[in-house]
């Protein structure tokens, strides 16, 4: 009984969200940083994760990508996957996402928001709806909503925004576009 109210609780959250906002290292990556001998970074990003993002954006969902590191390599994963808004180097992710959802007319219960490290935990407790990936801080998993199977980088975001979908009533308009259903 308490398990059922508890889900109906989180259906409701997931219900009202009209924007997805990400951490980038350790949520969209797994958290590794490459760099090359000339200084050159690299980060490795889940194709799945991605395509997920592209469908979530295709049924209406903002996708916004809030992270304390600067990467040209976010810029160009952004850009490929057509996220327009993106922020780097933010300290204060709390101040951003406020700024986020007023040039937007939306409340904080409209967002849900994806984190894996202390960092991230000011804008999680603020989110409508607050997700740590699998492989989070044991401090963000705490206060997460939804805890993701997967880890950050490997089908996480993907499992996100295939949720929200399915808790939206949007999955079978997904499923009837490509034909699996």
């Amino acid at each position: 009984m308490v398990k059922e109210e508890t889900e109906e609780r989180l259906l409701k959250k997931i219900r009202r969200i009209k924007i997805l906002i990400l951490d980038v290292d350790g949520v969209l990556t797994d958290g590794r940083i490459v760099i090359d001998d000339a200084g050159l970074e690299s980060k490795a990003f889940d194709v799945k994760d991605g395509h997920g993002l592209k469908i979530l954006m295709r049924y209406g969902i903002d996708v916004v990508l809030l992270t304390g590191r600067r990467s040209r390599a976010i810029e160009h994963r952004a850009a490929d996957l057509g996220i327009t808004e993106v922020h780097q180097g933010v300290w204060n992710k709390a101040e951003a996402f406020a700024d986020i959802l007023k040039q937007r007319n939306m409340r904080p219960e409209e967002a849900a928001c994806v984190g894996d490290d202390v960092v991230d935990i000011p804008l999680l407790r603020r989110a409508g709806f607050s997700v740590a990936v699998a492989d989070a801080v044991p401090e963000v998993r705490r206060i997460a909503d939804y805890v993701t199977r997967q880890g950050g980088g490997r089908g996480a975001v993907r499992e996100v925004c295939e949720l929200i979908l399915k808790a939206q009533n949007r999955w079978a308009e997904v499923a009837a576009r490509y034909e699996f259903a």
